[in-house]
């Protein structure tokens, strides 16, 4: 008896698989404008010079999670970077997955400055507003 054989059977044809190039995937988070200055501003008045800002998600509060922005000198290669015209935007990879669609303002008026997020991923606030819950 004979082997079965077909065209299937392990035969090459010649051909090359072709792969198709991945296309560019959307930023996780959008930067503002104004955030991306903030950013600029921030990383140009540190005295030591930084790789970019780190955002991160840190349990604090009262409903679970708040947004915390840092300097950051040794990227971590995990991180996901989000390239802004401020600079590098480092995101950690747990905070990551609470930001996902998240878009970063920098707002200043005469009570407050700071950071503002637009978050399609939050279920509720607290009642001043240092924390969040998804």
């Amino acid at each position: 008896m004979t082997p079965n054989t077909s065209a299937n059977s392990g035969a090459t044809s010649g051909l090359k698989p072709t792969v198709k190039p991945r296309a560019a995937r959307p930023a996780a988070l959008t930067v503002t404008e104004r955030a991306a200055e903030r950013i600029r501003d921030l990383l140009a008045k540190r005295e030591t010079p930084a790789a970019g800002l780190r955002l991160t998600t840190p349990q604090k509060g009262c409903s679970g999670l708040s947004y915390n922005v840092d300097y950051v000198d040794e990227p971590n290669p995990l991180d996901e970077v989000v390239e802004t015209p401020g600079g590098r935007l480092y995101i950690d990879t747990m905070s990551l997955l609470h930001i996902i669609g998240s878009e970063m303002d920098w707002q200043e008026d005469i009570f407050t400055a700071g950071f503002v997020f637009t978050n399609p991923n939050e279920k509720g606030r607290c009642g001043c507003g240092e924390s969040f819950t998804v």
